[in-house]
């Protein structure tokens, strides 16, 4: 009862406020991928450059601000994180040319580093017990999904009251909002042994270094960043563009969904509303069975999907069948890749060193987003994007083979 009771802390729900919010303006960034090339005569590339460069600013930001928050305290970092987050929207509403746009796309990058999965989740893992973590680093994760629900349907709503320009400013000050929650997050002291207090982040950081398990997690992780990242960003254009018409009068239709732009910015609200399942479910599975084995399985379940709907017709029944799988299986591998992280080097600097790995994510979301926009401008659709994804997917399940999930209690410095 009381074991039930301990997971939903204060701790646990302003975290989680905070990473709906910031994932909700995260995953609209798609929508706006063609009003803005429109009203300016950008070619694709130019605002998928922008996108990718905020991944990539946000992968580099990750372990700066785990690290920020572990030397200068948690709350310190995240409210750093918002006011960057918002100066970056505000800055963003106001670009006009593709140079402005990916300048200041920076500092959204790194507020969303701030503001999401390195810092709250190691915030998260440390105030909670043992036999939770696994579960509140998938409720965490899971909040993410539901800002994904309603951020890109709700920028779409937004943009037919308001140019793009005034969507940013609304959310800039959303990501500030946040901040009103900010001292309910009072985070105990990590429940970590006494080796691991003791061990320095130099000490640490050399032993994750060494040790080949890490690598595999770090190479495993850049396949989920590419495929998330280049369906984020550019999966609400290829649906208004390439998928088959929606019928009149059909059950779409009657749900007020009758053009594929509409469709497109729904897609990525159901690919939330699934993963909502699907990360919970990877949390709970965590505690019973060996995450590398757990994560090989995701990985091949997303390349399985990916294979699938670009060898299929695209049709709205194949997308919204697309977008359903694929979300029970896009964050599911964050719980499970943190709780890894913890599992194996510790609590102590959980942030900084998942802020490591998450760098290699972002990598790959630099290269989805923007490999997305080049070779639609080249061809003319997203083909041998999506093969990639396949590829790299594969890539992934097989690497996580070879983690050696044990800890090695012997590799931590002797307590005195």
């Amino acid at each position: 009862m009381n074991s039930k009771a301990s997971i939903f802390t204060p701790v646990l729900i302003v975290g989680c406020v905070i990473i709906l919010v910031s994932f909700a303006i995260r995953a609209s960034f798609g929508v706006f991928q063609i009003p803005i090339a429109e009203e300016f005569g950008w070619p694709r590339a130019d605002f998928s450059l922008a996108i990718a460069i905020q991944n990539l600013a946000w992968g580099i930001g990750q372990p700066l601000f785990g690290a920020m928050a572990e030397k200068i305290g948690d709350r310190k970092a995240i409210i750093l994180g918002a006011l960057v987050y918002a100066g970056g929207l505000v800055l963003s509403s106001v670009a006009v040319t593709p140079g402005a746009m990916q300048l200041y796309e920076v500092l959204v990058g790194f507020g969303i580093a701030g503001t999401g999965f390195g810092v709250i989740l190691a915030v998260v893992g440390r105030a909670a017990s043992a036999e939770n973590r696994s579960m509140s680093l998938a409720i965490t994760t899971a909040a993410g999904s539901a800002g994904q629900v309603v951020g890109a349907p709700l920028a779409e709503w937004l943009l037919g009251l308001f140019a793009w320009q005034g969507v940013f400013l609304i959310f800039a000050g959303g990501i500030l909002a946040v901040l009103l929650a900010l001292p309910l997050m009072r985070s105990p002291a990590p429940p970590a042994d006494r080796a691991e207090l003791e061990e320095s982040m130099g000490a640490i950081l050399l032993r994750a270094g060494r040790d080949p398990s890490f690598a595999l997690i770090f190479l495993g992780f850049f396949s989920c960043g590419y495929q998330l990242a280049f369906i984020t960003a550019h999966f609400p254009a290829f649906v208004t563009e390439m998928c088959g018409p929606i019928a009149a009068g059909g059950v779409l239709h009657g749900l007020g969904i009758t053009t594929t732009s509409a469709l497109g910015a729904v897609s990525i609200g159901l690919i939330g509303l699934a993963n909502i399942a699907g990360t919970l479910t990877a949390g709970w599975a965590g505690k019973y069975w060996p995450r590398k084995y757990l994560l090989a399985g995701i990985y091949t379940g997303r390349t399985i999907a990916a294979a699938l709907f670009v060898m299929l017709p695209i049709t709205p029944a194949s997308v919204l069948i697309f977008s359903g799988a694929m979300g029970a299986l896009w964050l599911a591998t964050v719980p499970l890749t943190s709780g890894l992280v913890a599992h194996l080097y510790g609590l102590r600097y959980m942030g900084t060193l998942y802020g490591i790995v998450f760098f290699s994510h972002q990598l790959g979301g630099f290269l989805g987003v923007w490999l997305g926009g080049r070779m639609y401008d080249l061809h003319g659709d997203y083909t041998l994007v999506w093969w990639i994804g396949v590829g790299v997917g594969a890539l992934s399940a097989l690497v996580h083979l070879g983690v050696k999930e044990d800890r090695q209690p012997e590799a931590r410095p002797a307590a005195a």
